[in-house]
């Protein structure tokens, strides 16, 4: 099965806020710690670490 087909499967929308340049940072919305998103982003920020365990836990399975 190809790349392609297997990213079929998955119908989350994978949208990322911009990164920052530089403080202030985002706080993250699960651990409260910074993220590496501007403070002005208006939406759902996670840390690095959040991030990857909620990609994690909503991962497609093949």
């Amino acid at each position: 099965m190809s790349e392609a087909e297997v990213n079929d499967y998955c119908l989350i929308d994978a949208t990322r806020p911009p990164r920052a340049d530089g403080p202030p940072y985002a706080e993250c919305v699960l651990c409260r710690e910074p993220t590496e998103y501007p403070e002005s982003y208006k939406g759902i920020t996670l840390c690095p670490v959040c991030e990857w365990q909620e990609a994690q836990r909503t991962s497609c399975s093949g």
